[in-house]
């Protein structure tokens, strides 16, 4: 069964993670596989997170335009949670029988308080798709996510989005790739009402805005732009948490009863 963003203390579970690393290692990874890293937090192993927030802020020595994302698939095996600097199995617990170590989010292990995790064996990781770490590359194609009521994602699956007619950035379709984001909407709604649809997006032209006071910050799409983009902890929203907004165009058809759009491609309910 794979997760997309449940406690990853659960045993023998495949679940989606995120390596940042540079474009250079990253043709690597692809062609050879992962290799253990000598040391770290965790002692040796391969240092990944289910936050693509997290694994977008390495390698810590390049800039932003530099680095990559690795979007993986982690058998995680028998699972360890540490969550203190004192945990007498911190650089040890693969000598007990344990495939991964777990650093909870906002455990206080780390400074950012975003989770990480510590795979012993490369071969449990496989590889699935590279991003850039920045968003603003354009035409590129990324996972993102949509919350909303179960009537609604009936609708959407069934006719396609529609845009809102406004927004913090105006009219348009409302997304993340951060799972959590989307998972809090509607806010209007009881958790166990609400769904969020996974999505495959084209992003065309991205502008990224980042700041209250940013001279295009409704009006975006005048300048010839298709995606705006609202990078994590850039204080724009309290959550601190990624959104996108896409401005969507009419279906162009159907595939695999997937609705498909010139940008958006709904690929099933999470």
């Amino acid at each position: 069964m794979l997760f997309l963003g449940f406690p990853c203390r659960e045993h023998n579970c495949t679940y989606i993670m995120y390596h940042g690393t540079s474009r250079e290692n990253a043709e690597s990874i692809k062609k050879n596989g992962f290799r253990r890293s000598e040391d770290g937090m965790f002692g040796p192993g391969v240092y990944v997170s289910r936050d693509l927030r997290k694994a977008s802020r390495y390698p810590l020595d390049l800039e932003l335009h530099e680095r990559v994302v690795l979007k993986l698939k982690v058998q995680v095996g028998k699972v360890i949670k540490i969550n203190r600097q004192n945990h007498p199995m911190k650089k040890t617990w693969h000598n007990y029988g344990y495939d991964t170590a777990w650093c909870p989010p906002n455990c206080g292990m780390v400074k950012s308080g975003l989770e990480e995790d510590c795979v012993w064996d490369p071969k449990n990781i496989t590889v699935l798709e590279e991003h850039p770490a920045d968003l603003t590359d354009h035409n590129c194609t990324y996972i993102m996510y949509h919350g909303t009521s179960r009537e609604n994602a009936e609708s959407i699956k069934k006719n396609g989005f529609r845009r809102s007619e406004d927004g913090m950035f105006g009219p348009g379709v409302y997304v993340s790739r951060d799972l959590r984001k989307a998972s809090r909407y509607p806010l209007d709604l009881e958790l166990h009402e609400r769904v969020v649809l996974k999505l495959k997006v084209q992003v065309g032209k991205v502008i990224k805005i980042d700041h209250q006071n940013h001279p295009m910050k409704k009006k975006w799409h005048d300048y010839g732009y298709d995606t705006a983009w609202c990078p994590a902890n850039c204080l724009m929203v309290m959550s601190g948490l990624e959104e996108v907004l896409l401005l969507l165009y009419r279906p162009t058809g159907l595939l695999q009863k997937q609705t498909i759009f010139s940008n958006v491609c709904y690929l099933f309910c999470v």
